[in-house]
């Protein structure tokens, strides 16, 4: 960790995933018990602490993360066509924060180059794919269901990305009349598939009550499987470090209070009709825990990597374990919700 944090951040993401892909990076033990498991959505997650997307943008090291510890993995954005994404430097440590700025803009290989490697992912890892749209489509709900339609089967979740901040307009695809009329392409895509997967949509941290409100009567109304809380946030306040002005998502511990709020709120609203996935900030089994006790049934994570390395993945599972049997709950599912109102 030493040595990769003295290279460029975008460098040292590279060197990560050559590592994962040669068999170099050290072995994490998968942590699982019946009190950890989850199903969600129909998914039956071994634990559940994820790796969010954006690590595995490609889906190139997915036999070495599956043996990271995760109980499942988001790989992507994929857009239909490969794209180089924004300008270099676009990746920015913020070590006194513990957080990061990036500004990628959906870099990838195209859904062409992606699906091969998704069709010989490793048995028995849960595999997610989130949907991306080129930046320069003119038919940007399209590009969602493109992506699935090619890859749908070769998965067993898919995301719908409609927050990162680093896609101009992209975030315009979060309002009722936009989002309900791509949810309908992708769901139609769905029924497309040889096998129905779970459909979730990922959303954004800065949205005001009034656009959570719209966001989730449009998401119960498309019948869509479950909520990602939160992508990264434009929000700057507190920071400390040289970058911190950077343009870009902010991710990291400085997004945990916000994500896990708008996570509080979301659940709220939903009230049960569908489960909620925590991502932003998680760097401890406590911060898992405050999620899962804010409302959410897995979380995700993926900037505390950077500053602790993978084998924070078991080390977060298992104090998460710890903190559900010393409060006396047999199960994730019993916890999901039971601090919300800390939240509100």
């Amino acid at each position: 960790m030493k040595a990769l944090r003295l290279l460029d951040p975008e460098r040292a993401h590279g060197a990560a995933l050559l590592a994962l892909r040669g068999g170099l990076a050290p072995r994490v033990p998968l942590v699982t018990n019946a009190r950890l498991r989850v199903q969600l959505a129909g998914l039956d997650l071994p634990n559940p602490v994820g790796l969010a997307a954006g690590f595995d943008k490609n889906a190139t090291a997915l036999h070495g993360l599956s043996r990271a510890g995760f109980g499942f993995v988001e790989v992507g954005a994929a857009t239909p066509r490969p794209q180089g994404g924004n300008a270099h430097p676009r990746l920015y440590r913020l070590t006194e924060d513990r957080a990061v700025i990036n500004r990628f803009g959906f870099n990838n290989d195209g859904a062409e180059a992606i699906a091969p490697r998704l069709a010989r992912r490793p048995k028995g890892l849960v595999v997610g794919l989130n949907l991306g749209a080129n930046k320069d489509s003119d038919d940007r709900a399209g590009d969602f269901a493109t992506v699935l339609h090619r890859c749908g089967a070769l998965v067993d979740f898919a995301t719908v990305n409609v927050s990162s901040p680093n896609t101009e307009k992209l975030r315009e695809l979060q309002g009722p009349a936009a989002l309900a009329a791509l949810l309908a392409r992708v769901l139609e895509a769905r029924a497309g598939l040889p096998r129905p997967i779970p459909l979730f949509l990922k959303i954004s941290p800065d949205l005001t009550p009034a656009e959570l409100d719209d966001l989730a009567r449009v998401a119960v109304d498309a019948g869509i499987d479950g909520i990602i809380a939160t992508n990264t946030t434009l929000d700057r306040d507190g920071l400390t470090s040289t970058h911190r002005a950077q343009a870009g998502g902010l991710s990291g511990a400085p997004l945990f209070a916000r994500s896990t709020r708008l996570l509080a709120q979301l659940s709220l609203r939903l009230d049960g009709a569908m489960p909620v996935i925590g991502v932003g900030g998680v760097g401890s089994g406590a911060q898992a825990y405050a999620k899962i006790r804010a409302g959410a049934s897995a979380v995700q994570l993926y900037s505390a990597l950077v500053y602790d390395g993978l084998s924070l993945t078991a080390r977060i599972v298992r104090e998460l374990d710890a903190l559900l049997q010393a409060d006396g709950y047999a199960s994730v599912t019993d916890a999901v919700g039971t601090g919300r109102q800390d939240w509100l």
